[in-house]
């Protein structure tokens, strides 16, 4: 019998809570799953994320935006981090910087974000509210590779949920989390361990991954 391939190493950037973070870190715990966490990046000392990270046993540092003069010099500095950990693939969950054009083509293939809404639908912020006032009867979110167009990357996998007469933003964006939070980890696993591969512009499915259901497409 071979051995299992080895886990992809993975570090999370956050800005803020890390919701989506705790659960790529709970998934991550099954002995099955093809991806660790290794290492936490905030550019906001004071991330909710970064202690939550440091109670699972993650370690967990800040790269202070404020504290370089410009995004290049912030990128190096996140780049010195990701080389001393031997990071292989990038996520991001509610890291709330731009990052630079070379640091995004760097990585690409390699980094991975989850966008709150059907992309290519309401691309940048306050999407629930969007949704909202464009009567929509389906929103959701989506989990994409990252570009330097913002959030216009390969689409790896999306979640749906039905807006509801009397919903409002925040009782929307509450439905939408609790896919993000099954979304995510489905999407890490599938990259990590091969599933999906990015050719191009589209990710293209293995026939493993087709058997199994693929079922992160239809959540």
């Amino acid at each position: 019998m071979s051995a299992p391939a080895p886990k992809k190493r993975v570090a999370i950037l956050i800005s803020g809570r890390g919701s989506n973070m705790v659960s790529l870190i709970e998934a991550a715990r099954a002995p099955d799953y093809p991806a660790e966490i290794v290492l936490v990046l905030s550019n906001r000392p004071d991330a909710a994320g970064l202690d939550r990270a440091r109670a699972a046993g993650i370690p967990a540092r800040t790269i202070d935006h404020k504290a370089f003069s410009d995004r290049a010099r912030f990128d190096a500095a996140l780049q010195a981090e990701l080389d001393e950990a031997g990071i292989e693939l990038i996520v991001l969950a509610g890291f709330m910087r731009i990052l630079t054009d070379a640091f995004v083509e760097a990585w690409g293939g390699r980094m991975i974000n989850i966008h709150p809404s059907l992309l290519p639908l309401f691309k940048g912020t306050h999407t629930h509210e969007r949704a909202l006032d464009a009567g929509v009867r389906l929103h959701g979110c989506t989990v994409h590779y990252v570009v330097p167009e913002l959030d216009a990357g390969p689409i790896v996998a999306q979640a749906a949920v039905p807006v509801l007469p009397g919903d409002d933003a925040d009782t929307l964006s509450a439905r939408v989390i609790v896919q993000e939070h099954r979304l995510y980890p489905a999407a890490l696993a599938l990259i990590a361990g091969g599933g999906a591969v990015l050719e191009g512009s589209r990710v293209r499915f293995t026939a493993r991954a087709r058997d199994a259901g693929a079922a992160i497409l239809s959540l």
